[in-house]
C-alpha cells in the first residue's frame, strides 16, 4: 500500500495563509490518478474540498473557490493546497486523498488516504 504523508498544518489567524503538501512513498507505485484533499470538522461530515486529476484539471468545492489553489508535482509525487484568506469556519483535519495504480496490476487502481494534519483558523 501507498503511504500519504501529509505536512503544512498548525493554526492561523483570519485572514492569513497555510500551505499543505502531501508526499506518496512507495515504489509500487505505476501512476497517481486522480488526487484530492477533503476536510472533516468536528462533528461534521468529511468534504470534499479540491481535486486535481492527473492530467491537471483542476475542481473546487463553492466555499474554497478563489482562496484555494491546488498543484501537485508529478516527478516528487506530491499533491499541494494552498489556502488564502482563512476563515475560522475553515478549521478541520485536513485529508490527502490519491487513487493509485500499483505497478503489480496496471489495469486497476485502489484508494490511499493520508492520516490528516489539523488546520485551526482562530484568533
Amino acid at each position: 500500500q501507498v503511504q500519504l504523508v501529509e505536512s503544512g498544518g498548525g493554526l492561523v489567524q483570519p485572514g492569513g495563509s497555510l500551505s499543505l503538501s502531501c508526499t506518496a512513498s512507495s515504489e509500487r507505485i505505476f501512476r497517481l490518478n486522480a488526487m484530492d484533499w477533503y476536510r472533516q470538522a468536528p462533528g461534521k461530515e468529511r468534504e470534499l474540498v479540491a481535486t486535481i486529476t492527473s492530467g491537471g484539471a483542476t475542481n473546487y468545492a463553492d466555499s474554497v473557490k478563489g482562496r484555494f489553489t491546488i498543484s501537485r508535482d508529478y516527478a516528487k509525487r506530491t499533491l499541494y493546497l494552498q489556502m488564502n484568506r482563512l476563515k475560522p469556519e475553515d478549521t478541520a483535519v485536513y485529508y490527502c486523498h490519491a487513487q493509485v495504480t500499483p505497478v503489480y496490476a496496471r489495469d486497476s487502481s485502489y484508494d490511499s488516504w493520508g492520516q490528516g494534519t489539523q488546520v485551526t483558523v482562530s484568533s
